[in-house]
């Protein structure tokens, strides 16, 4: 199984390429998305987003890899909206921040701190676990500004 990591200039279109991800057969276990809070959610946003709910007012499209997301705070950045297998792996880092998280997962501490740099700017960044690396990164690449495989 190898990773593949994307960033992308915001949510939104790290949110299609999620979408493309799904339809193309990648699991919400393969996948996982963080990017700041932008929108500052607001307590009922917040239920909404953490209860699966969220509506086209409320955060990403409604119906996304988004919609699923729970807002974390982490030291250093704020509030943040992470989904997929990271979300769990940040809740218990927060203190570690958002490098710690990523270092956890298996990136090297060099690119980690590399990518919590491109969320505290305001971009989004897609993680993909999966045997089909090569196909992730050929959807990711049509999206994101840009794509790493790690091995």
């Amino acid at each position: 199984m190898g990773k593949v990591i994307a960033t992308f200039r915001n949510a939104d279109d790290a949110e299609r390429a999620a979408d493309e991800l799904r339809k193309s057969g990648f699991s919400e276990k393969d996948i996982s998305m963080v990017s700041k809070d932008q929108k500052k959610t607001n307590h009922a946003e917040m239920h909404n987003l953490t209860s699966g709910t969220a509506t086209g007012a409320g955060i990403g499209a409604g119906v996304g890899l988004l919609a699923s997301a729970g807002l974390l705070v982490v030291p250093g950045i704020g509030p943040l909206l992470a989904a997929g297998p990271l979300a769990a792996t940040l809740s218990g880092a927060a203190l570690g921040g958002l490098t710690g998280a990523f270092v956890d997962w298996g990136i090297p501490k060099k690119e980690s701190e590399h990518l919590q740099r491109e969320v505290q700017e305001g971009k989004a960044v897609i993680l993909v676990h999966s045997d089909r690396t090569h196909e992730a990164e050929q959807i990711l690449d049509r999206h994101a500004e840009e794509v790493k495989v790690l091995a």
